[in-house]
């Protein structure tokens, strides 16, 4: 068997390169975003609208109850004198897809897409999209009418372009996940999102939430750095200075202390993960065949966009009134989880009422952590130190990696174990071994992205070589 070292630089090779300095969403989805004129040491992560509508009646709804593989470490440290032998089917899940997919850009205009962002030029005379917006939170965002108020998305800098929400490179997304501390019943809701100065395709529904609810509040966006403007006191989008990018929290560590409390008091029952089609159990969005270069980043949550760029919450009634021209959604480790992982493998994901969609069972980022959280997976993928979105101009900060961990309910990093070395070693390690076990079961799945990849396990295959580039994790030559 070819060594897994030689193996992936030659797979890589094949592929045509697009490589920018630090540009972490515009190269997600796609294989080219590993740069693939380079040998893989050298490469360092990368870094006319209508007018408001007639006045319609708010909705409202209430709160419902609901082996080892070959050891690669980050580039710039020094690699451990203890080195592994591949393990069996590696090599044959990391390159299986180049034998199927000859062409896995079939739309250059798609090109460097991996997970969660893309690369695709809004045509603004030729010239890439803004990558880099602002949200307007609305006042009270943790209450029921702050919840049911739209978001504004407006650039952060207007020199750069405009930021539009239908255009799905700048598309930000909000969704909240409520507790009643009284009952433990969860729900969801999805605040809308819409571009500054217009209105909403369809009005927000307003929900009902009983008294003393404890609302967290999680923030995803399709480009590069997310900045959180108006009344964000209390929010979190980083360090300061230094932000998150994609990600933002509010009321997010309230939220989860009071589910934390509801769990051990036996008001919240969290369900089991179950178990595969393949005998396993079902992985959550702690499990290394799952994360990517930043876990735990972006949501669940979709907006519906029409031919004039105004959005609307996602839900039967605005599908059937409105002429629908996109659904806009956030791509991400958790909507690949239960979006296509889950169903591949025939594991159903933790679910609350949707109060934007009159109460409809929905899976969201919140749900997942607790589940996650819940199941004890061996080895469980944290937040690393090596995660571009939780560093500081490129290098480790403890500060910021506890920010975001508080954020998804993870627990402050501990240096003796948490280690980018680690990271690395356990994701190679066991998303190939799951990639290898579950290889029919995803090749007969769809992919998230079929100009990028023809099924869900080609798909996975370019994720987790692209997320092996943006970690700066570097395959170490085994010795002797």
């Amino acid at each position: 068997m070819v060594p897994l070292v030689i193996t992936v630089l030659l797979t890589i090779s094949r592929e045509v390169a697009l490589v920018t300095p630090r540009t972490p969403r515009v190269v997600r989805w796609s294989l080219s975003a590993v740069a693939a004129v380079l040998p893989i040491a050298m490469i360092a992560p990368w870094p006319a609208q209508a007018g408001p509508d007639p006045a319609a009646p708010v909705q409202v709804l209430p709160l419902q109850a609901a082996a080892p593989a070959t050891e690669v470490v980050p580039a710039g440290r020094a690699p451990a004198t203890q080195t592994v032998t591949p393990m069996d089917g590696t090599t044959a899940a990391l390159t299986d897809n180049a034998a199927e997919e000859p062409d896995p850009n079939p739309d250059p205009g798609r090109r460097g897409r991996n997970n969660e962002g893309h690369g695709k030029p809004n045509g603004g005379k030729g010239n890439a999209p803004n990558a880099n917006c602002s949200l307007i939170v609305p006042p009270a965002p943790l209450t029921a009418q702050g919840l049911a108020t739209p978001y504004e998305l407006v650039s952060t800098n207007r020199r750069n372009g405009p930021c539009r929400e239908a255009n799905d490179n700048q598309s930000a997304f909000v969704e909240a996940t409520i507790i009643d501390p009284a009952t433990g019943k969860l729900a969801i809701y999805r605040p809308l999102v819409v571009d500054r100065g217009t209105q909403p395709a369809a009005p927000p529904v307003m929900p009902r939430l009983p008294a003393g609810s404890v609302v967290g509040l999680w923030f995803g966006f399709q480009g590069t750095t997310l900045t959180l403007q108006g009344a964000n006191g209390g929010c979190v989008n980083g360090l300061p200075g230094s932000l998150f990018g994609q990600f933002a929290y509010c009321g997010a560590t309230d939220f989860f202390r009071a589910a934390n409390a509801a769990i051990g008091a036996g008001k919240l029952k969290v369900p089991p993960v179950g178990m595969a089609h393949d005998g396993r159990p079902c992985p959550t969005t702690r499990d290394f065949a799952v994360v990517d270069q930043d876990q735990s980043d972006n949501l669940t949550t979709r907006y519906l966009a029409l031919a004039n760029g105004r959005t609307a919450q996602d839900n039967p009634a605005n599908v059937g009134a409105l002429p629908v021209r996109t659904v806009l959604k956030n791509a991400s480790d958790n909507g690949l989880l239960t979006g296509f992982i889950n169903p591949a493998l025939g594991c159903t994901p933790f679910t609350a009422p949707d109060l934007t969609a009159g109460g409809t069972p929905a899976p969201s980022l919140a749900l997942n952590e607790l589940q996650a959280a819940a199941t004890k997976t061996t080895p469980m993928a944290l937040v690393p130190p090596n995660d571009p979105m939780a560093q500081v101009k490129g290098k480790p900060s403890v500060a910021k990696i506890n920010l975001y961990r508080a954020g998804v309910n993870q627990p402050p990093l501990n240096p003796a174990t948490d280690t980018a070395k680690s990271y690395c070693r356990n994701l190679v390690t066991v998303a190939t071994a799951r990639l290898t076990l579950d290889r029919a079961l995803l090749r007969d799945s769809p992919s998230p992205d079929p100009a990028a990849a023809k099924n869900l396990f080609a798909f996975l295959q370019q994720r987790l070589k692209g997320s092996l580039t943006d970690l700066a994790c570097v395959p170490v030559r085994r010795k002797g």
